[in-house]
């Protein structure tokens, strides 16, 4: 007897009854249903393609596999599809096409109430002009939606030995003239994925050369050498061989330009930092 009280108030299957969700609740989620919404739909509506002509698009008709289609947007805008003929699609977003194509079917008494989607295969309307220290210079399309620079450079060939690690980018966002740096190495090498932007359809990407300094005087080698970030005066006279046996580190002087193009000459410490175009004299010591 009382095994069997025991099993019915352990029983699993009886369960409390839910709680019904307070008022407070209720206009919460309501709220952040709606705002999830909102951010959903803007974030499609940027993220959708116009398309144009070299777009290739695959068209499908819901129970009507005979429709099924995958053409490349004419040079003058068009395509040819089943039954309705020549429809004009340059311009349009994808949805747009699909309410296009429907209504065409619909119309012309073909399909009653068609559901049409038409996905986006390959771009090729889009072009960004890639300029500079590239293997490949030259104008290339934007293969997907949401690219980034870094893929545009890799399709140019990547930087040549003699590039740097900025990229300009310049074009148009929204109508406003839009320009930024980004810092290929950080993308690259540092992880930061946030820093490599998507480009669009009239962008221009160029790779300057990369910065150099120069020194001479009483080095093992002296010349120009690829300036990293950050690197010191130490830094610049080990890339340079170090001292030759006459060389000393008293006295040298530095020669920069500065933002009127007037040359100075200065006296820096080992662990200052050399900058671009910096001319690095190493004097002999006088012992």
């Amino acid at each position: 007897m009382g095994f069997a009280l025991e099993m019915k108030t352990l029983n699993p299957s009886r369960r409390l009854p839910p709680r019904k969700p307070t008022k407070k609740r209720s206009w919460l989620l309501l709220l952040l249903a709606f705002l999830w919404g909102m951010w959903t739909g803007a974030q499609a509506q940027r993220a959708e393609h116009i398309l144009g002509p070299g777009d290739v698009i695959r068209i499908a008709v819901y129970q009507n596999p005979d429709l099924s289609l995958e053409t490349r947007i004419s040079e003058l805008g068009e395509i040819a599809f089943p039954l309705v003929g020549t429809v004009q699609l340059a311009g349009r977003s994808t949805t747009s096409a699909q309410t296009e194509i429907a209504r065409l079917l619909r119309e012309g008494n073909f399909v009653n109430n068609p559901q049409v989607s038409v996905l986006l295969v390959q771009v090729r309307s889009a072009q960004v002009s890639v300029l500079g220290q590239v293997a490949r210079p030259g104008r290339y399309p934007i293969e997907s939606t949401n690219t980034k620079v870094s893929e545009m450079i890799a399709a140019a060939g990547g930087v040549t030995p003699d590039g740097g690690n900025l990229v300009t980018l310049t074009g148009t966002r929204e109508g406003q003239p839009f320009r930024q740096e980004i810092d290929l190495r950080a993308v690259l090498q540092g992880g930061r994925a946030d820093l490599d932007v998507a480009v669009a359809n009239g962008d221009t990407l160029f790779v300057d050369r990369s910065p150099v300094f120069y020194i001479y005087g009483e080095v093992q080698r002296p010349g120009a050498y690829r300036l990293e970030r950050g690197t010191t005066l130490m830094q610049a006279l080990a890339q340079g061989g170090g001292l030759t046996q006459r060389g000393t580190e008293r006295g040298m002087r530095v020669h920069r330009k500065d933002a009127n193009g007037n040359v100075r000459v200065l006296e820096l410490k080992l662990t200052d930092i050399v900058e671009r175009d910096d001319v690095v004299y190493v004097r002999e010591s006088i012992f």
